[in-house]
């Protein structure tokens, strides 16, 4: 049965919110007044569907159910967490929290408050000990960081439940130790924010010329590294107290004027509003946010591909998913090893699956096959693997975005060093591709073939035993051109 999330308030944080616990197979109740709340949280929706998907490698779980709740109540009823997205009036916040208490005292309230400090969210609460700062960034459906800020108020059992739950649906829960106004994120888009102000009032730059040093210098560099680690690199060889000592002393100029803040005057507005809609006004917000969400998944799969900074977020994350997909279990037929969901990234010029994906889709088939019968990862670890010596691709349908795949195995022939499997990729159980492949087993430091160790023996050839009286699918053996009979 699904878990539910209840998400109090659905503007565009609560609608990413909700997006983000949906698209992980919860349930998720919303409650907003404003009679356009399902709308709003729809097209945050819609484009959390287009661009979700896009970071996983494996197949995104059954979408949960969405209801738009008539009450908060309703809403919070028999909810397993309580996310509050409401404006930033504490006031507001403490009403909320107080209703929410009536009827769910001990479950989870993570706030996505910007400033307040959760000892301030706790104030006069029925029970403060649940109630917790879990700030997001936005779109809340893609980008990991969650700052979980508790109070000396907090249960930490409370914190590590809300922290593991963050986990489960993809992001990365940042345990921020000690509580402070706007946390830690914040705080530092304030101080670049005050000084953008600045230069656009003194008129050294205007909107475009800040946007474009940042997208074309050091916000590449801080996507990736951080603040401190890239002024490590900065440092040479000598590393950060060289950077230290070299760049120390600037401190001491006065260079910024992060500590003023300009008047904020009905002029300043207009200045900035008016180069803001010059630099992006032919566009709709709409049109920015889809701009933007397929310029991350690209940037975030770069990251994933390298196990780097949140990349290696959805690397974990697609690890937790694949541990809960079915084993494979030997049957009276190919072995179900592996199910896909054909991405936006999967798709050639023609709308169709492309070559490599199919490729891709067999090798995870085979991977799971392998980590049955105990030619894991950590197998790979010793010393030891099976790789892939030959493969022969047949391609006999179209696979389509969002299309649900499934890769089977039948192993064909198996002895102490040889697998010989075919797998099929079907859709709707009928076959899009098949693949022959041969396997050998190596010692990888030799860089030659040996007898795989009984314990996988054990395991395989009792498979192989059982395939053996299938009948032998038409395509093994065939050469490349070969007709159908």
């Amino acid at each position: 049965m699904a878990r539910k999330a209840a998400i109090i308030g659905g503007g565009v944080i609560g609608g990413g919110w909700a997006a983000r616990f949906l698209l992980n197979g919860w349930d998720v109740a919303v409650f907003d007044p404003d009679p356009e709340a399902p709308r709003k949280v729809g097209e945050v929706l819609d484009n959390a569907r287009a661009a979700l998907p896009a970071l996983s490698d494996g197949p995104m779980p059954a979408e949960g159910q969405l209801v738009f709740a008539a009450s908060l109540t309703e809403a919070v009823e028999g909810a397993d967490y309580i996310q509050e997205s409401v404006s930033e009036r504490l006031e507001l916040k403490h009403r909320v929290f107080a209703q929410i208490q009536q009827v769910a005292s001990g479950t989870p309230i993570g706030s996505s408050t910007s400033g307040f400090k959760p000892s301030e969210l706790q104030q006069n609460a029925a029970n403060p000990a649940v109630i917790f700062v879990a700030h997001p960034f936005n779109p809340v459906y893609l980008l990991p960081l969650a700052e979980v800020v508790p109070s000396p108020a907090s249960d930490p059992a409370v914190i590590e439940t809300a922290k593991e739950i963050l986990r489960e649906i993809g992001m990365f829960p940042l345990h921020v130790r000690k509580e402070i106004d706007a946390h830690i994120a914040d705080r530092f888009l304030e101080a670049v924010w005050r000084e953008a102000l600045w230069l656009v009032k003194d008129g050294v730059a205007t909107t475009e010329e800040i946007d474009e040093a940042i997208r074309m210098g050091f916000g590449l560099r801080w996507g990736q590294m951080g603040l401190f680690e890239t002024y490590r690199v900065a440092g040479g060889e000598a590393g950060m107290k060289h950077f230290m000592a070299q760049f120390g002393p600037c401190l001491q100029w006065p260079w910024t004027k992060l500590t003023d803040v300009p008047e904020f005057t009905e002029e300043l507005v207009d200045l900035i509003a008016g180069q803001s809609d010059a630099q992006s006004g032919h566009h709709t917000i709409r049109q920015l946010e889809r701009i933007r969400d397929q310029n991350l998944t690209g940037f975030l799969r770069v990251l994933k591909e390298r196990n780097w900074g949140a990349g290696k977020v959805l690397l974990e994350h697609d690890a937790r998913r694949r541990a809960n997909l079915p084993a494979p279990v030997p049957g009276d037929g190919p072995m179900e090893a592996a199910r896909l969901t054909v991405l936006p990234g999967w798709i050639d010029y023609n709308g169709h699956m492309t070559e490599s994906r199919y490729l891709f889709a067999s090798s995870e088939t085979v991977d799971a096959f392998l980590r049955h019968i105990g030619a894991d990862i950590a197998y790979v670890g010793t010393g030891f693997s099976y790789y892939t010596a030959e493969t022969h691709l047949v391609h006999l349908g179209e696979a389509k975005l969002g299309d649900a795949l499934t890769g089977t195995v039948q192993v064909l022939a198996a002895d102490e060093k040889r697998l010989h499997l075919f797998i099929r990729i079907l859709r709707d159980g009928q076959p899009v591709a098949t693949l022959e492949q041969m396997l050998l087993h190596v010692d990888m430091a030799k860089g030659k073939t040996c007898a795989a160790p009984q314990a996988i023996l054990d395991r395989l050839l009792p498979i192989a035993q059982a395939h053996a009286s299938l009948p032998r699918p038409d395509a093994a053996g065939r050469h490349v051109g070969q007709r159908n009979a």
